[in-house]
């Protein structure tokens, strides 16, 4: 029994003893340095690595932002495009605004606020039908028509001029109905 509880008393001194120098050791850390050369690779690998990747992150950004201007670019020249190409289209002998006209001249007045610096030339046209004097003040009408409604939707007069050129310069010199419906407009250009 002596035995067996001197056996105890030293197992315990035992057991206290190793749970004493466990709780007083140091936790190890592992270098990252250490870690990185256990793993194949040196400081100047790393940093060159490092470097790759973040020139290969500019430019993946550089990229972009020119695909971006780009798409911008585009976008302003398919503007600039529709603001040309789309006339105002009049009645026979009128020079009153249709609803579709004064939807196109909406977006005639968005595109020139967004281009301040934009000035532009109406031109007023007419089909081959009416005498010259005659045709050359209606063209003048519906050029000042288109003008005076973009001034109401706010694009400074000052940015505009207008001209008639009645029926001198056709789109299509034909003599028929579909001719002279083309004919009869009010044309945009940028000065």
């Amino acid at each position: 029994m002596k035995k067996q509880m001197l056996m105890n008393v030293m197992m315990a001194v035992l057991v206290a003893g190793l749970m004493t120098m466990t709780a007083c050791s140091k936790p190890k850390v592992a270098d990252p340095v250490t870690v990185d050369q256990e793993q194949g690779e040196t400081d100047a690998e790393r940093a060159a690595r490092l470097e790759a990747e973040r020139a290969a992150r500019l430019e993946a950004e550089r990229i972009e932002a020119q695909q971006l201007e780009e798409q911008r670019q585009a976008r302003i020249l398919e503007a600039k495009s529709r603001f040309l190409n789309q006339n105002i289209l009049f009645d026979y002998d009128s020079a009153e605004l249709t609803d579709q006209a004064k939807g196109l001249l909406r977006e005639k007045a968005a595109w020139l606020q967004a281009n301040p610096s934009g000035t532009v030339m109406i031109e007023g046209h007419c089909d081959e039908r009416g005498t010259t004097v005659y045709n050359l003040a209606l063209g003048e009408r519906r050029a000042n028509a288109a003008r005076n409604y973009l001034v109401d939707l706010g694009v400074s007069a000052s940015r505009m001029g207008t001209v008639s050129y009645g029926e001198e310069k056709p789109l299509d010199p034909a003599p028929t109905e579909s001719a002279y419906r083309i004919n009869r407009r009010a044309q945009f250009v940028i000065r």
